[in-house]
């Protein structure tokens, strides 16, 4: 145990007053401690044993973003990620002129970029941008194809009487894939919008010129641009029958959607950008002549209603494999790596306060369910100052891969937030970085600095389990996140197996992280870097 006087931890009580607005009982608690001036907090480092659980096929339907591509992750192994959208009309039972004709068909997906590493050159008003959210070599070349997708995705699932959403899953590719319609639609001549794709960022100009004659600059940030068959079109859209244009029900049962393929080329490995297609749309540009006046006119079909990220696993690094095997899991001491990926992946599950051999003094008498520290913690009445969960990231391990940002931390029972959680800091120029007391958020270290962590608090999910003897030690999850502000959970496809859940936002992110466990070897050079469970408390007098 290490002990600290009262000054030398004046610094840390600081801490405490500047954040107890986010932690109502924080308040109660600190009164307590200066009213009585007799006190002594104490930090102490608490058993906990983490493994790895291997997720297998789950819910990928209706994110809020979207991979697309390939990434060749060394740590993990390859992801291919496609993608499938219904498309909605923008305006509903629009009408056509016989003499109306297509002049083209666009296909746009804004990319993300970074704003603050936007240059804008002064002279003629052009952009550099850079992008943001992908992973790979830059302007790697690959193969897509957009088709029209012969899937009817329903909205209400049949097996439960269409009382609940209809799930689609990351493992459904083939079942998209038989089912496309002829060819691709963005088969121009154009090899960048199709045989030879990339995600470009360059921004998007183009020169028209208005009724006065003056040419006019149009600048646009990066995005897709895919021209599609203008005949397809025409067939599809304009000289469609009325019935399948009256409505949306309608439409979507008549254009199905588009299933967007992607496969490597020439070698090339590829790379991966996440997308929100739901900024997507298809702009239709078509001209009508009556009485000898020809108007142009558009007509968009917007990318929202269902969708499915498909995502498939292959070419898995070996240590991952044998990790994340069942047969090969450490539940009792943990393992001394924890991998977690995001999509069809992986996550850890923890538990805190060891075992369990004597009654509620902890010391004595039968076995009563509860972990003997924690019973020592709960019959002394400890006062929790703050609890932290401290993940090393193993960078040997990690090598070339991409870092995720973010990874977090749940009630794995339950499949439900903590209450550490519920905390409302917010990052309003960043919100991916919202609630960052609670943490999760990766610290960049050096190795001579000890190494980048990931830290979470849970002071307050601690607090409760000693001060409520009817508060039950939960294990909780680990995953990697997209989006900490997303804390819905997806089903796996299994049904039987465990678990039958997990957070939604680890599905959405594609890369994978590896943090040192618990079960390290004293004289291992990774011993200082194992998981840490820390617990700063008081006892009372």
């Amino acid at each position: 145990m290490l002990k600290n006087s009262f000054f030398k931890t004046i610094p840390f009580l600081l801490f405490i007053v500047l954040f107890n607005s986010c932690d109502k009982e924080f308040n109660v608690v600190g009164e307590d401690i200066i009213g009585d001036n007799s006190f002594d907090i104490q930090k102490s480092e608490y058993p906990v044993v983490a493994y790895n659980q291997k997720l297998g096929p789950i819910q990928s339907n209706n994110l809020d973003v979207n991979p697309l591509g390939i990434y060749n992750n060394p740590s993990f192994g390859t992801t291919n990620a496609n993608f499938v959208t219904q498309v909605a009309l923008a305006t509903i039972d629009p009408a056509f002129d016989a003499s109306a004709t297509i002049k083209k068909v666009v296909l746009t997906i804004p990319y993300f970029y970074d704003k603050t590493k936007t240059v804008v050159n002064t002279d003629d008003g052009s952009s550099t941008y850079v992008l943001d959210s992908i992973y790979g070599p830059e302007k790697a070349k690959m193969k897509l194809s957009v088709y029209e997708s012969g899937y009817f995705m329903r909205d209400l699932d049949p097996e439960d009487q269409f009382s609940q959403p209809q799930k689609y899953y990351n493992n459904q590719y083939s079942d998209f894939n038989q089912l496309k319609i002829g060819a691709p639609l963005n088969d121009g001549s154009n090899k960048a919008e199709n045989s030879e794709f990339f995600f470009d960022p360059a921004e998007h100009v183009v020169k028209t010129t208005n009724s006065s004659g003056t040419e006019v600059t149009t600048r646009t940030a990066p995005g897709m641009e895919l021209n599609l068959n203008k005949d397809f079109f025409l067939n599809k859209i304009i000289k469609a029958p009325a019935g399948p244009l009256i409505d949306n029900n309608a439409f979507k049962n008549y254009f199905r959607g588009l299933f967007f393929n992607i496969e490597t080329v020439g070698g090339n490995p590829g790379n991966m950008a996440m997308l929100n297609f739901k900024s997507g749309k298809i702009t239709i540009t078509y001209s009508e002549t009556i009485n000898s006046v020809t108007t142009e006119k558009t007509l968009v079909l917007n990318l929202s209603g269902n969708t499915v990220s498909l995502l498939d696993q292959s070419n898995a690094n070996i240590n991952y494999t044998n990790a994340t095997n069942p047969a090969n899991s450490n539940s009792d001491k943990g393992d001394p790596n924890l991998y977690l990926k995001g999509g069809e992946g992986s996550l850890s599950i923890l538990k805190l306060f060891g075992e369990d051999k004597y009654g509620v003094d902890g010391v004595s008498g039968a076995p009563n369910g509860v972990a003997d520290q924690l019973d020592v913690m709960r019959k002394n009445k400890y006062l929790i100052n703050e609890a932290d969960l401290i993940f090393h990231l193993n960078s040997e391990a990690m090598g070339a891969s991409y870092v995720p940002q973010r990874i977090y931390l749940y009630d794995f029972k339950n499949n439900q937030v903590l209450i550490d959680y519920r905390e409302s800091t917010v990052v309003a120029s960043n919100t991916k970085n919202n609630k960052y007391i609670f943490g999760g958020i990766l610290t960049k270290k050096s190795d001579l600095e000890g190494g980048s962590y990931y830290k979470f608090r849970i002071t307050n999910h601690i607090r409760n389990l000693v001060k409520y003897a009817d508060s039950t030690n939960v294990d909780l999850g680990l995953v990697v996140t997209e989006d900490i502000n997303k804390f819905s959970f997806y089903a796996l496809r299994n049904k039987t197996g465990i678990p039958l859940k997990a957070p939604m936002a680890s599905v959405m992110n594609p890369l994978g992280a590896i943090v040192f466990g618990n079960n390290i070897a004293t004289d291992d050079k990774n011993y200082n870097k194992r998981l840490k469970f820390e617990i700063y408390y008081t006892k009372p007098n």
